[in-house]
């Protein structure tokens, strides 16, 4: 897939116009040297998100960021416009970067590529099985988690507790970054067909499709693993921000504080969607985020 979406970009450069592929458009010429850039205008909200992301986003404005969004342009009295693009490689370069839009609604707070605002909430890891199954999986040292097969995203941060606890053997891996032809609920659909007994998936991915389901399913949210080593190792929790140009701090406070006064409207939407999340933290040695500590 990276192949074919630089295909396009190189496709794009070389027509010199706007130019429509796989739902984006854009034009390629704008922000080169020696030609225009966009500049934002105060009346417009314009928010970079990938086309084909849920429960993120969609063209179609059905992710829960696209209601965040929603939400927050309403507050600011903006009009609600995208760049889309596919969330992989180049995605900033193509979409903030290039003035193509301002405002990136979800991203890991200490994501030193973006200003971000302070973390609004703190998304984790969970587990999701059948509840036809009998399990009653709480902790890392349930008994249930030995019973049967267990999906997990290869080479993700949670497989560290995974193998800790003596459970490699009973995994089955996919792949960490998802192959487009293939729905984002993947592990969650062959929990339901009977294909793996156990999910381990990224909560936001594993609760919006367990919701999805036509099945039962249990969804628990992993507790923060710490090993003896460092506090850091299997790390299943990350704050998360609002995000925008680097040096743009006064819009980055503006994010902030639009973000605060509808904390409440962007927690029910996540719940409505079945997006786990927790409170936000404050460890600068977890999160490594300091501006905001007091």
């Amino acid at each position: 897939m990276l192949k074919k979406i630089v295909g396009i970009a190189l496709l794009l450069m070389m027509n010199g116009m706007t130019h429509a592929a796989d739902n984006i458009e854009v034009n390629a010429d704008m922000g080169k040297p020696g030609q225009p850039t966009r500049v934002p205008q105060g009346n417009e909200f314009k928010v970079c998100a990938d086309q084909n992301n849920l429960p993120y986003s969609n063209s179609a404005g059905e992710g829960f960021e696209n209601k965040i969004a929603e939400v927050l342009a309403a507050d600011l009295g903006r009009e609600l416009s995208y760049q889309y693009w596919p969330d992989r490689f180049g995605f900033l370069r193509n979409t903030l970067n290039a003035y193509r839009c301002d405002y990136i609604i979800g991203t890991n707070t200490t994501y030193d590529a973006l200003g971000t605002t302070k973390p609004y909430y703190k998304a984790g890891h969970v587990w999701v099985y059948r509840k036809d199954s009998g399990f009653d999986i709480k902790d890392w040292s349930s008994p249930d988690l030995k019973k049967g097969t267990i999906g997990v995203n290869d080479k993700s941060p949670v497989a560290v507790a995974l193998n800790a606890n003596g459970l490699m053997f009973n995994a089955k891996p996919y792949r960490i970054q998802r192959d487009l032809n293939m729905s984002p609920g993947q592990m969650i659909d062959d929990l339901v067909k009977g294909d793996i007994d156990v999910a381990i998936a990224w909560g936001p991915i594993g609760g919006y499709y367990a919701k999805k389901s036509n099945a039962d399913l249990v969804v628990v949210q992993i507790p923060e693993y710490a090993s003896d080593e460092s506090k850091l190792n299997g790390k299943t929790y990350w704050n998360i921000s609002g995000g925008v140009r680097k040096k743009e701090t006064e819009r980055r406070d503006e994010l902030e504080k639009v973000i605060d006064r509808n904390i409440d409207k962007i927690y029910q939407i996540m719940e409505d969607f079945g997006i786990p999340y927790a409170k936000p933290s404050f460890d600068d040695r977890l999160d490594g985020y300091k501006r905001h500590k007091n």
